[in-house]
């Protein structure tokens, strides 16, 4: 389908400047554009390609100002990062989705099925367990026994959900994703180690999106929650009895140990780590690799690993670059010294 400027300009509730009548049919990204898509510019270290590029239509922020001649047709938007999220959720929703029961689909005699949804090749959905209207359930997917998956919702090819775990409306489980296996608890009892028992669930809300090959772990007793609108990236590991709270953001191979409560808005770069029974105040953000050993403040910044305030930990690393002057420093003022002793004694 073909769009133009003018038509795209309303949808988001922006400004054209160039020709309204620009058509596109596809996106790029700006340093790869070509003529008839769209693209568009949030990142001043992109700013170099609007000049250049053969995109035909360039979304911008309302502020941006150009330092040459740009040839496409430009529409200037408040955030033009969050515009083109839009737009690509728009083309997505024009694509038909699947529906149906594929007939090698497994669905026990008492599983209930809403309307308008698809259940793809292979995928097992046990007894007792509720999906809601208008849901997917691609290829190789597990529903276990009692699960729940409510409407809207997709889970990809080869998701795992086990027994009696909830899902929200309008989640997406991206592929191979595991949501309820068991926490990892284990009683020492002389040399060796007692598995505990692993009775809870997993409670995901609404607006929830889990990454490819992520693994949520059911409670020993009471819920895992995933609170509304939270996004966890690929391979991050949530252990057992764990909540995190509304809109939180988690990025790739974050690791969260069991029992910790993480807040709303917070923000958790890659590879960071959290240890056990710690609380995490909202709107705290966690830099990549940084390693969590306490209890963070509401609003906090944190770097490093053990984690400490960001401000600090910059000033450590200054001081950090420096030690091999330090070091020679402090050398040449112990030789000094010694010169000094020697011709006191002499």
């Amino acid at each position: 389908m073909e769009f133009t400027a003018r038509q795209i300009a309303a949808l988001l509730d922006g400004a054209v400047e160039g020709n309204p009548e620009t058509r596109v049919n596809s996106f790029s990204k700006i340093e790869e554009g070509r003529q008839g898509s769209l693209t568009f510019l949030s990142n001043p270290k992109y700013e170099q390609f609007i000049y250049d590029t053969e995109a035909s239509i360039v979304l911008v922020n309302d502020d941006f100002a150009p330092s040459a001649p740009v040839r496409s047709t430009l529409i200037r938007v408040p955030n033009a990062y969050a515009s083109i999220a839009r737009l690509l959720e728009y083309a997505g929703r024009l694509k038909p989705a699947p529906k149906g029961i594929a007939p090698t689909a497994h669905i026990a005699p008492t599983a209930s099925i809403g309307a308008d949804c698809y259940v793809g090749p292979y995928a097992c959905i046990a007894e007792g367990v509720t999906i809601g209207a208008n849901s997917r359930i691609y290829p190789h997917c597990v529903i276990d026994e009692g699960a729940s998956v409510g409407s809207g919702s997709i889970l990809y090819p080869q998701v795992t959900v086990y027994a009696g775990c909830v899902i929200g409306d309008n989640c997406i489980i991206h592929a191979g994703a595991v949501i309820g296996a068991d926490g990892f608890g284990f009683a020492p009892e002389g040399e060796s180690y007692t598995k505990i028992p692993q009775l809870g669930n997993v409670v995901i809300e609404d607006n929830v999106e889990i990454g490819a090959n992520a693994a949520v772990d059911r409670a020993m007793i009471g819920s895992t929650v995933i609170r509304k609108g939270v996004k966890i990236d690929n391979l991050v590991q949530i252990a057992h009895n764990v909540e995190v709270g509304c809109n939180t953001v988690m990025a790739a191979q974050t690791g969260v140990s069991g029992s910790v409560k993480i807040g709303s808005g917070c923000r958790l770069g890659g590879q960071s780590g959290l240890a056990g029974h710690i609380r995490i105040g909202d709107n705290v953000s966690i830099g990549a690799q940084a390693g969590v050993i306490g209890n963070i403040d509401e609003g906090s910044i944190v770097l490093g690993a053990p984690a400490v305030n960001a401000r600090g930990f910059m000033r450590s690393y200054a001081i950090f670059n420096r030690l091999p002057d330090i070091y020679r420093t402090i050398g040449a003022l112990q030789r000094e010294l010694e010169e000094l002793k020697k011709e006191r004694t002499q």
